[in-house]
């Protein structure tokens, strides 16, 4: 009796341990998934080989606006294309704005102006005075301190903007910074004719600026993503194909062959590893169909953005996949954990997919949905007569069915970083 419930035992410790395993590499990225099976192959002798060839099945190229396989994740936009989307914010003859924007593009990456105004007229087949109107129009842009020509105008700008400018600190930049960096007080305060309080709130001021304001805009770090599968679409069809290393297939060493010698002294070391094997491959397998359900689920709840893109996402959670495919919440939640997919739109994350919705009374729409509307209506607003919350409210309900409240109008405003429209009028008055 005892020996038979060791048994029973030593069984649901193997199967407890081989359903870890399944959960873990579940969650697992295609990256991590293949470092896993390496690391399995280098204390198991029966694993000859990993395939995981950077090929594909049925491989459909990329158009020129999406992401090509391996390519990095660029959803962070370069700082001349965040400098580009604030000119929306401003206001400025539209005959200037291809000025203006090569100005951003002769930026450095520190967000210094590296070519004089008068190269620049020249360049742009222009005069100084539009040049240098463009350059003020840079150099209002955030993070302040953008479009300064050297260090002393970089610290200028960023103090004017924080109001913490004095008319003789243009004069200390030029000819004192030896003060500055030294700190002494008294003798700002007698260049200045202020208070040694004074003099030390503009030092502590000055060191606050950031020399390098172009840094501040710059990514993150890049990440080199890898998708699972490719949707597209074939005689009016959307399809779907996964890519090999998504799973990866695992060749057997000939050892194996000899594990059907009973005089084989290794016999047990080599059955333990034949099965290891197969519990490895049986999560492999298991990983692969739970993202395949899952994703071909997203193709179908989510088959208006295929055909028409992201202002036709739809609401979508978690618990609703789970609840269809009949799977617990937290599978779900794993089986799209660093999970991508390339689409005609580009390589997007599975979590895209699940977004927020707001009831109205057309049913729900998504919340990304709406901060894409919004962002539309404000680029092509009347720049002199910005739209305010409570207009965007109503421009939603009358032109698209969709009742939000004001509040929510702000938060997704806040989001989408785009600032009030009493700002954005003093933005474009400056």
């Amino acid at each position: 009796m005892k020996q038979k419930l060791n048994l029973n035992q030593s069984l649901q410790w193997k199967m407890n341990q081989s359903l870890v395993q399944s959960i873990n590499i579940l969650q697992f990225s295609s990256g991590e998934l293949l470092e896993y099976i390496k690391e399995i192959a280098k204390e198991n002798p029966l694993i000859e080989e990993v395939n995981s060839d950077m090929d594909w099945v049925q491989y459909r190229p990329a158009s020129p606006e999406t992401f090509s396989i391996g390519e990095i994740n660029t959803a962070e936009m370069s700082l001349y294309d965040q400098l580009k989307s604030q000119l929306f914010t401003i206001s400025y003859p539209e005959s200037l704005k291809p000025i203006i924007e090569f100005g951003i593009d002769s930026l450095n990456e520190d967000g210094y102006l590296e070519i004089d105004l008068r190269e620049w007229a020249d360049k742009c087949d222009t005069t100084i005075e539009n040049a240098a109107y463009a350059l003020e129009k840079i150099q209002s842009l955030e993070p302040a301190g953008i479009g300064a020509r050297n260090l002393q105008e970089c610290i200028l700008l960023q103090l004017k903007q924080a109001n913490n400018f004095e008319p003789f600190v243009e004069e200390l930049l030029e000819n004192h910074l030896e003060l500055i960096a030294n700190a002494d007080l008294e003798a700002i305060s007698e260049i200045g004719g202020i208070a040694a309080e004074r003099a030390g709130f503009i030092i502590e001021s000055i060191k606050l600026c950031h020399p390098k304001p172009g840094k501040l805009l710059e990514p993150p770090e890049p990440d080199y993503i890898i998708p699972e599968a490719s949707i597209f679409k074939e005689n009016g069809e959307w399809k779907l194909s996964f890519y090999r290393w998504s799973t990866p297939k695992i060749t057997l060493n000939p050892t194996y062959q000899r594990l059907n010698d009973p005089m084989h002294e290794a016999t047990d070391y080599l059955r333990e590893k034949q099965k290891e094997i197969e519990q490895l491959q049986q999560a492999i397998g298991y990983r692969g169909n739970t993202i395949e359900l899952v994703i071909r689920k997203i193709m179908e709840k989510q088959y208006l953005f295929f055909e028409h893109g992201t202002y036709m996402i739809q609401s979508l959670t978690l618990r609703e996949i789970a609840e269809e495919l009949g799977l617990h919440i937290s599978t779900i939640s794993r089986a799209i954990s660093q999970k991508y997919v390339q689409t005609i739109h580009g390589v997007l994350p599975l979590k895209f997919f699940l977004q927020r919705g707001v009831k109205n009374e057309n049913g729900t729409t998504a919340s990304f949905a709406i901060k894409q509307l919004m962002k539309e209506m404000i680029l092509h607003e009347d720049k002199q007569s910005p739209l305010s919350d409570e207009a965007i409210k109503r421009k939603l309900m009358n032109e698209f069915q969709i009742e939000v409240a004001r509040r929510t109008v702000m938060k997704y405003r806040d989001q989408l970083r785009i600032p009030s429209s009493i700002k954005r009028r003093e933005n474009r008055r400056n």
